[in-house]
């Protein structure tokens, strides 16, 4: 099993915070923020909400295939009062095959990003990791979109409220063209997200804290803090590397990194009336 190891998991308002957001995440309801049940900007409490939740998905029989950084964006994490970013857990069922139609409704309120992904052949277990560690760790780079979404209400969120619901993470999918690092220079990387050829969204490497990389430094030296080091095989969206983009039923964006190749995003119509989905 593997689950961040955070305190305070059983405190009630812990307890509280995590039926709220698991309620809305199984009925498909979004719910009102969680901070209210929260210490005032107490990430502690949000990451042992996050970890209790992750722990419920894997008595349920998910598998985590690795691990999300999030508020990579200096004025992402200047709006929600932070000088850090943020990581939650990536599961198998979220994985969604390049240009395979996500059925809407499977991620609340989805919204998408296009991100570098990289696919580690080796673990990361020390203390204080180093960009030339990250390098040798890692087996290839991909592109990928990330389909964020927010089980509260109209994304209405502080750093609270979405590190406690695990980054605002809601399904992946990554390319298919494996390109080793060597053959890769991510911080000036361009990237466009487009629907039906329009830009969406546009970017580089740049974007995500100075580099890709020095997204996966932090969350490896995070989660070795926790207990929960990076492994061989885990993949790691290392964040954004432009806005956000809205997305409606019967979308498909495609994200284009340079040196990368690129990716679909296909989402499925809304449900007609009646519908169970």
């Amino acid at each position: 099993m593997r689950e961040a190891v955070t305190a305070n998991r059983n405190d009630p308002a812990v307890r509280n915070a995590a039926e709220r957001l698991d309620r809305a995440w199984r009925s498909g309801v979004p719910c009102a923020p969680v901070r209210d049940l929260l210490p005032a900007g107490d990430l502690d409490a949000a990451y042992a909400v996050q970890s209790l939740l992750t722990g419920r998905r894997l008595a349920e029989g998910r598998r985590i295939t690795g691990w999300k950084v999030g508020l990579t964006s200096p004025a992402v994490q200047r709006q929600l009062g932070v000088d850090t970013p943020d990581f939650g857990a990536l599961f198998d069922d979220t994985a969604v095959p390049d240009g395979a139609e996500l059925p809407w409704g499977a991620v609340l309120q989805p919204k998408a990003e296009a991100e570098v992904a990289l696919v580690l052949e080796h673990d990361l277990p020390h203390e204080r990791h180093t960009v030339a560690d990250v390098i040798r760790a890692t087996a290839f780079a991909l592109p990928a979109v990330e389909v964020v979404g927010s089980r509260i209400r109209d994304w209405d969120i502080t750093a609270v409220d979405t590190v406690a619901d695990n980054a605002s993470s809601g399904a992946y999918v990554l390319g298919t063209r494996p390109v080793p690092l060597r053959d890769l220079d991510l911080r000036t990387a361009g990237m466009v997200l487009e629907r039906r050829g329009e830009p969406v969204s546009t970017g580089a490497g740049v974007a995500c804290l100075g580099h890709p990389l020095h997204a996966a430094v932090w969350l490896a030296d995070t989660l070795v803090r926790l207990g929960t080091p990076l492994r061989a095989g885990d993949t790691v969206l290392t964040g954004a590397l432009g806005p956000m983009a809205a997305v409606v039923p019967g979308d498909v964006l495609e994200a284009r990194i340079d040196g990368l190749g690129s990716v679909r995003a296909a989402f499925g119509p809304a449900a007609a009336e009646g519908d169970p989905r």
